[in-house]
This record gives structure tokens, sequence and C-alpha cells, in this order.
């Protein structure tokens, strides 16, 4: 994320939780590099689940300073829709 985009957080949290349209919520936590926030512990694995690959387009919208929206959507402009399983995951959030 730019930094540019994280002016419109009162500050920038150390740990963000991701929403899906399914009802899926993963805490990823956030680093601050070079002028930018990135999205660190826990996107690895939310993007493999997800199945991201290059080409494919992610919508975020801020639900609260912690917490965004996520779609994702394929090269073709479809949205991908993955359900909620039981990970194993540390960094796999409650709702």
């Amino acid at each position: 994320m730019p930094l540019e985009f994280t002016k419109h957080f009162p500050a920038v949290p150390a740990e963000f939780k991701l929403k899906t349209n399914t009802g899926c919520s993963w805490r990823v936590t956030v680093r601050l590099t070079n002028s930018r926030a990135t999205l660190d512990q826990g996107w690895a694995t939310f993007a493999a689940v997800h199945q991201t690959m290059i080409g494919y387009m992610l919508t975020f919208k801020l639900l609260s300073p912690d917490a965004m929206k996520v779609i994702v959507f394929n090269d073709e402009g479809v949205e991908v829709v993955t359900k909620c399983k039981e990970h194993g995951n540390a960094f796999v959030a409650t709702a």
C-alpha cells in the first residue's frame, strides 16, 4: 500500500483483518518499509488459499481502521469465490 493511501488511516495498524464475500476472515500483519505499508505474515496463506495469480485483480475496501474487505477477480474479471475451511494457520482469524 502506498503511504499516500495510508494517510487515510488515523494510524497504520500492526495488523489487519481481511474479510471476503464468503464470510472468511484472515489476520495479516503490516510492515512499514521504504515509504510503503506491506501486508506481511498471513498474506502468503491468504493469496495461496484464494489462488491468486499474476493478472488477477484484488480490490480492498476499508471497513474500519483495522479491517478491509477483499474481493479477488481472476484474469477474466470473474470473482474468485473460496469457501472457508479450517486452515490450521495461526493467522486465520475467527469472524
